[in-house]
């Protein structure tokens, strides 16, 4: 019986921090299901297809990963892909706050699912997508902060 991981996010866009921990993911657990959230209150760059795509781009040299989008809440599609734990990454102290009340959350909903928090490489612990897309926006070099996809449809977003 295989172990599931579940990593949720929202992946807007995929930086080189996500796929640090969907490599680490994979050295603990036989198979890792990337999960984009659909969250309309957030304005997301890309769309939920597009961000799936540039994942798959980017995980594409790693056996075991699946990805795919969801809508319902984290620990009921957990349960619902029979995921048996939550994979979260942890950048730095100002994470945890929110990323523990979160997992408390989640494991009053479903307590057979455990939550994980994994750190990314150092090189990669300042990175947030927000950062990334407010870098493009202005014209910045974000090649070194995200897979080639990510920076090519960031430079056709931004006409750079």
């Amino acid at each position: 019986m295989s172990r599931i991981a579940l990593y949720p996010g929202t992946f807007d866009p995929i930086t080189l921090g996500h796929v640090d921990i969907i490599k680490r993911a994979l050295r603990i657990f036989d198979e890792l299901i990337v999960a984009v959230a659909e969250n309309p209150e957030k304005s997301p760059l890309f769309s939920v297809r597009d961000r799936i795509e540039l994942i798959k781009d980017a995980v594409q040299e790693f056996e075991g990963v699946e990805v795919t989008s969801f809508n319902d809440l984290t620990a009921r599609f957990a349960r619902s892909i029979k995921a048996a734990v939550i994979i979260r990454g942890l950048r730095a102290v100002s994470d945890f706050e929110f990323e523990f009340q979160m997992a408390l959350m989640n494991r009053k909903m479903e307590p057979s699912i455990e939550t994980v928090f994994l750190m990314p490489n150092e090189k990669f612990s300042y990175l947030s997508s927000s950062l990334i897309k407010d870098i493009a926006r202005r014209g910045g070099d974000v090649s070194c902060f995200v897979p080639e996809s990510v920076k090519s449809r960031l430079a056709k977003l931004h006409g750079s």
